[in-house]
């Protein structure tokens, strides 16, 4: 059973000079309208806005869960309970005689408190 050898003095004396990260102001502003691109209306998403009052969306992939949050109440004039995300990868795909691969995208599924609703038609 091999033993984990020494660190090089070179190594070691490069990790203490590694300064600590520092982080300036989180994300990017975002407007409303630009956190929220379109609402996915699919067979699955219906069944979740009828059963457990749950909305799907296509969000911008940088969006946070807050942004996302304070983007859907002010659009819509709803009250949000919890908003879940996911990041999709895009498909591969065949164009012509060449393999390609489609954008990825962010989903976020927002569910909203009792009392509201969202019409989409």
């Amino acid at each position: 059973m091999a033993t984990s050898r020494p660190h090089p003095k070179k190594y070691v004396r490069k990790l203490e000079r590694r300064k600590p990260c520092v982080h300036g102001e989180a994300g990017l502003d975002l407007r409303p309208y630009q956190v929220v691109i379109r609402p996915l209306v699919t067979e699955k998403g219906t069944h979740q806005s009828t059963r457990y009052n749950a909305y799907t969306f296509q969000v911008n992939p940088v969006a946070t869960k807050t942004q996302i949050k304070a983007a859907i109440e002010e659009l819509f004039s709803v009250r949000v309970e919890g908003v879940r995300t996911q990041n999709r990868h895009g498909k591969t795909r065949r164009f012509a005689q060449r393999e390609g691969t489609l954008p990825r995208w962010k989903k976020a599924i927002v569910t909203l408190h009792a009392e509201d609703k969202i019409e989409f038609f």
